[in-house]
């Protein structure tokens, strides 16, 4: 289940949890696949496991995380699709607008240096 942030109270949940460096380490571990629990604290030695779950639940109330339940193993995903949605929001007409405007400074640039005929 996906959860695309729709309100400024769930855009605020995910702007939170995005904001502690732990939270952002612990997506960045879960990029390139879903690890268990035990392999996130493993992975975050400096942390108790409580400290860990806590980071996790509040990932999971913004949406970033996705807890799946296999047997006695807990699985987390992580679901990119909050940031996509602040990526939309404010990256990406901006993105659009700069690459428009390098767009026209680049033909501008072409006609200048075509010889007179």
């Amino acid at each position: 289940m996906s959860s695309v942030p729709h309100s400024e109270g769930d855009l605020d949940a995910v702007f939170k949890a995005l904001a502690n460096p732990v939270r952002r380490a612990i997506c960045d571990a879960l990029k390139p696949r879903p690890l268990t629990t035990k392999q996130l604290c493993a992975a975050f030695d400096e942390l108790d496991r409580t400290t860990v779950m806590m980071h996790l639940r509040v990932l999971e109330e913004a949406g970033l995380v996705v807890p799946v339940r296999k047997g006695r193993e807990r699985f987390n995903h992580l679901d990119a699709m909050p940031i996509q949605a602040i990526h939309e929001r404010w990256i990406g007409p901006h993105a659009a607008g700069a690459a428009a405007g390098l767009h026209r400074l680049k033909t501008e640039l072409e006609k200048e240096k075509q010889p007179a005929r």
